[in-house]
């Protein structure tokens, strides 16, 4: 398979994890826990403290290949089947947010997360319902913008996107793109997104679709602001500076390394909200995680799955073998929040806190990790963790 040559969302390998962050000062080391009181002025917070509002606790999943606990592989209908019970699991936890993530490969079964979404919106009435990610870059704006309006509409308003430009490149030729056009791509296309989001007559032209004059999109949505919407980020200042641009959230995925060490990321973001003159958005954290009773029993669940995949994508992409090591300095010094319910809350409260973050979303899948594993890791992260977060935060 070819390498993509814009790994900026790339799932990093722990051991070559880099330390991300614009240029304009060292990463901060981690400080105590943030009191979780609204700030005062959340168009002009800083890393370190929480916005206004509550915490929200979300669930990721890109739909990964898993395998049943005899170890057979299923096929994509199963795991389809199978990412609905979830998020029913999810709502009935308590969580607050499940996203879903496009890809076009055979390891993943979702090819379009709104049609998952709109499944789940079926059987729940509490999630808010987002993609984690929508490939920009290789997709239409209009007809993204139509698909999750519509999403919106079935959901009674629970609709959201997170638009990116993926971590890999079987998209691109599958619909006809040059990756030559990269940067132009996602660049014109967010363009375009947000003046849809004014859900009124827009004008537009660009060289990566046809023109637009004064034309209406349909269905529009009953939000203030039209489609609530986040850009996801994983390496570039440049990034950061585009998302705080057009007014949109900002998800940091943080995929390996420290998370106190993003949280430069999240101050030249508010830095640039304020200068463009939008009101304040907000940060949310995207990082892999797995909660079971002991901090054991997790890393023994979790281990052999998440090497597996390490394994795979490192003979893609040129990286060394992961070792138990790596794993477990990812565990204790990096962004993979495992363990019991108390281990994992104490880490994302350190993460949240860091990044001034007001949304925390948890890749809870990964690779071939049963079904059954990450029903019960779900359970866990709604009933236990997500309380035992709101009450260090409340309580330092």
């Amino acid at each position: 398979m070819t390498e993509n040559p814009h790994p900026e969302t790339e799932p990093n390998h722990p051991a070559q994890a880099r330390a991300a962050r614009p240029d304009d000062g060292p990463a901060p080391a981690a400080g105590p826990i943030a009191h979780a009181a609204p700030h005062p002025n959340p168009g002009t917070e800083r890393a370190g403290s929480l916005p206004e509002g509550t915490l929200e606790f979300g669930l990721h999943t890109f739909g990964d290949v898993t395998h049943s606990l005899d170890g057979r592989p299923l096929d994509h209908p199963e795991v389809l089947r199978n990412l609905v019970a979830e998020g029913v699991l999810a709502d009935q936890s308590g969580v607050d947010v499940l996203g879903i993530g496009e890809h076009h490969r055979p390891d993943y079964s979702v090819s379009s997360p709104e049609t998952v979404l709109s499944a789940i919106a079926s059987k729940t009435g509490h999630l808010k319902l987002i993609s984690a990610v929508t490939v920009l870059s290789s997709d239409d704006p209009v007809r993204v913008y139509q698909r999750f309006a519509t999403l919106d509409a079935v959901s009674d308003g629970r609709a959201e996107v997170s638009l990116g430009r993926g971590s890999f490149i079987e998209s691109f030729p599958l619909f006809g793109y040059d990756l030559q056009d990269y940067e132009r791509l996602f660049e014109e296309k967010l363009d375009l997104f947000a003046q849809l989001r004014t859900e009124g007559p827009v004008t537009w032209q660009g060289t990566t679709r046809a023109a637009l004059q004064r034309q209406s999109v349909f269905p529009t949505t009953a939000h203030e602001h039209g489609l609530p919407t986040w850009v996801a980020v994983g390496g570039t200042p440049a990034s950061v500076v585009r998302a705080a641009k057009h007014g949109m959230g900002l998800e940091l995925a943080i995929i390996g390394g420290a998370p106190e060490r993003f949280a430069p990321f999240a101050q030249l973001y508010r830095r640039s909200i304020d200068e463009f003159g939008h009101e304040a958005r907000r940060v949310a954290v995207h990082s892999h995680g797995f909660v079971a009773e002991t901090d054991e029993r997790a890393a023994e669940m979790y281990y052999p799955h998440w090497e597996a995949a390490i394994r795979k994508l490192g003979a893609e992409r040129g990286w060394p073998a992961p070792s138990p090591i790596q794993f477990r300095q990812e565990i204790e010094h990096g962004a993979l929040h495992l363990g019991s319910p108390e281990t994992v809350a104490r880490k994302i409260a350190r993460s949240v806190t860091a990044l001034g973050a007001s949304r925390f979303g948890m890749k809870y899948g990964n690779g071939s990790l049963p079904h059954e594993y990450m029903m019960g890791s779900i359970e866990l992260y709604g009933s236990r963790v997500k309380p035992l977060v709101l009450d260090m935060l409340a309580g330092s």
